[in-house]
């Protein structure tokens, strides 16, 4: 029996543009087309005895997070929210202090919701190893027995042969150049660092108690101030914020004597690239992998992915190129790391496509930005059946709905009343307002704004029952 920790936080700045900001490749659908990144790494644990999993995500990701759970069943699962990104070994203590102030010391098996694993038998195999090591006191890290030369991973040299199949770690390297990749890989004893571990509540504080202090208290005093909002573990803001921002490798695994690894050889792949994409999925014979309305002709070694509209090819070899509503990526397969340079100049220039997609989740449902001008903008909007937007205010514009399908209940002012389909409402500027939809069925509405400024945050909330003061 162990507890899953499951690690979703991080941008994914190298899948842009699938991967954004505000919706980033752990809750995407990139290898499997019917779970997401984070849905699939859970369900690679069905078949084994493990408590219920405990999730550790950015606060802004978080609506979205809990959707993702609900669709797997797993309403109840807990939620620790970082307000900011302080790396790996601060998040994992969160969750280790966190089961230990419940009177617990589970095993933790920590994964990143991001990775893939082809072959689960192995996986399980590997974890059933580390289980055992964990059990006698070890930290136990998951070593992938390499493939071929990476310069993107960083590497484990395997030493001395313990129980159960594990063995001790001789030394952690950081990603290297070619040249020493390929030494490696013929040397036979150094495996890849797939960042995912196992071990003991109690003994992974102990251990990061002795080499990094700062985190634990920093850590222990954050969760003590926080608070519990449903099943959101919210820290204090300002105490995690002065956390040292540190990997659990270099806070702990390189220090510990008791650090010991399991290799692990099981088609594994952090998913970090579009031509890591490409590499994992079934191509045809002209070495393709297409996704969506694709056409080509005399296109090679190509992945092309098409997400709302038809995408064709002529002539053309190893190029990536994805499609999104806002945002077309072309790139040869051998420059796909620079795509995180493309979303360096977005946020240079101030432009919000690095940040979401024209469509945006919200708890209540989701809205489609589907045209705009200096001042106006249209957007699409769903309403869940039973959700209610927040009871709020703005300063800049006002807005005009339309009902398409569902039944609106209104709030203007000091009026409340229902829209139904083919009907429309005005919202002054200034006036208070609220959207709900009673009914049984989505709430469908064309939404048009209008006036001097239309920035998202220019909005006023009285009242919210998502728990929002913003966004």
């Amino acid at each position: 029996m162990f507890l899953p920790i499951i690690m979703a936080g991080g941008s994914g700045t190298r899948l842009w543009p699938l991967s954004r900001q505000l919706n980033p490749k752990q809750f995407q659908s990139l290898v499997d087309p019917e779970l997401t990144m984070l849905q699939a790494t859970i369900q690679r644990l069905d078949g084994l005895e493990h408590a219920t999993p405990r999730l550790i995500c950015n606060e802004n990701h978080r609506f979205l997070a809990a959707e993702q759970l609900r669709q797997l069943g797993l309403e109840e699962a807990n939620i620790i929210l970082e307000p900011v990104g302080r790396n790996t070994a601060p998040a994992i203590a969160l969750a280790a202090l966190q089961a230990l102030s419940e009177q617990t010391d589970p095993i933790m098996l920590v994964l990143a919701a991001d990775h893939l694993i082809q072959d689960v038998n192995a996986f399980h195999q590997s974890i059933a190893k580390a289980l055992v090591l964990a059990e006698s006191g070890k930290l136990v890290t998951f070593a992938i027995t390499p493939t071929h030369p990476e310069t993107g991973y960083g590497y484990l040299q395997m030493g001395a042969a313990v129980d159960e199949g594990g063995f001790e770690v001789s030394r952690f390297v950081e990603k290297p150049d070619l040249a020493t990749a390929q030494d490696y890989l013929a040397q036979g004893s150094y495996f890849w660092n797939s960042g995912m571990f196992m071990f003991r509540a109690s003994r992974y504080i102990q251990e990061l108690e002795r080499f990094q202090p700062t985190i634990v208290s920093v850590c222990r005093e954050a969760l003590a101030k926080g608070a519990q909002d449903m099943h959101f573990t919210r820290v204090d803001s300002a105490i995690f914020s002065s956390s040292p921002d540190d990997s659990i490798d270099y806070a702990v695994m390189e220090k510990t004597s008791d650090a010991v690894m399991v290799p692990l050889n099981a088609g594994w792949s952090d998913i970090g690239s579009w031509s890591a994409i490409w590499d994992s999925g079934e191509k045809n014979e002209q070495g393709n992998l297409f996704k969506g309305d694709v056409l080509s002709e005399n296109t090679s070694g190509s992945y092309v992915h098409a997400t709302h509209r038809l995408v064709t090819t002529v002539g053309v070899e190893n190029l990536i190129i994805v499609e999104t509503k806002d945002a077309v990526l072309v790139a040869h397969k051998d420059h796909v790391q620079d795509v995180k340079k493309i979303v360096d100049q977005l946020k240079g220039c101030k432009r919000h496509e690095h940040t979401n997609h024209r469509e945006v989740y919200r708890p209540w449902g989701v809205y489609d930005s589907i045209d705009n001008g200096e001042r106006y903008q249209v957007k699409r909007i769903t309403v869940k059946p039973g959700e209610k937007l927040s009871v709020q205010m703005h300063h800049h514009r006002a807005e005009h709905w339309i009902v398409v399908s569902g039944t609106a209940r209104v709030t203007n002012g000091e009026k409340t009343y229902l829209v139904t389909e083919n009907q429309s409402t005005y919202i002054p500027i200034g006036q208070i307002h609220a959207l709900e939809n009673p009914g049984m069925i989505p709430l469908e509405l064309i939404e048009v704004q209008s006036g001097s400024y239309l920035g998202e945050d220019d909005i006023v909330r009285f009242e919210d029952v998502y728990g929002r003061v913003k966004g």
